[in-house]
């Protein structure tokens, strides 16, 4: 008889702190998944916070849980850069398809029989139409944004990271989430702007933040 247990869960955690984030680039610093996606519940505490003063009803439980398990398929496939991943929507959508495929098997054979609905719930693709899904992918992004700004302030003339901070910015400009983004650019760029960096950091954010379409 096998008996299932939570054990192979809990091991595969250490998992995620051996894989690195964009990979096969040199880095001052290196981030692992596992600390990523702390860093990104902490992001969306405080973000959920500020929306949830601002008059909306912000689910607390979904969002830690969709923020927490964001990245825990990439135990299987490991970190794939974001340029890569978004080089098509087909691409994109067959690495969504792999993970959900691999998640799912992994629930079946890892945990135990009476947690796997709920396991399944917790660790289907969290960005939606919600305002937790959408403060997930705010904080995802807003991660991104401050790993690539952390390498240029240092001096890291590696291209990727100036391509990987403008698009974040760009991104996390355009999210529908009025409040957030309007702190975001009011507040954290303004402070952002002002650091002393060794990469001209205000001239890449003002060229992101002066294009016609802004």
């Amino acid at each position: 008889m096998i008996i299932i247990g939570i054990h192979k869960f809990f091991t595969s955690l250490n998992d995620l702190e051996r894989i690195f984030r964009a990979p096969g680039r040199f880095k001052f610093e290196e981030h692992n998944v596992a600390a990523h996606s702390w860093k990104v519940s902490q992001y969306a505490m405080f973000f959920g916070t500020l929306e949830e003063l601002n008059g909306a009803t912000v689910n607390w439980k979904s969002l830690y849980e969709k923020t927490i398990n964001h990245d825990f398929a990439e135990v299987f496939i490991g970190d794939i850069k974001t340029p890569v991943k978004h080089a098509s929507v087909e691409l994109k959508q067959m690495l969504a398809h792999v993970e959900e495929k691999m998640m799912e098997k992994f629930i079946r054979e890892e945990i135990p029989p009476e947690f796997q609905e709920i396991f399944l719930e917790r660790m289907k693709e969290g960005k939606d139409e919600t305002l937790e899904g959408r403060l997930l992918e705010f904080s995802d992004k807003l991660d991104q944004f401050y790993e690539s700004f952390a390498e240029l302030k240092r001096g890291n003339t590696d291209k990727e990271f100036i391509i990987m901070y403008q698009q974040a910015l760009e991104k996390l400009l355009k999210m529908p989430l009025d409040v957030s983004v309007r702190y975001f650019k009011e507040e954290i760029l303004r402070d952002v702007i002002s650091e002393e960096t060794h990469i001209n950091i205000a001239a890449l954010t003002n060229e992101v933040l002066n294009k016609p379409d802004r």
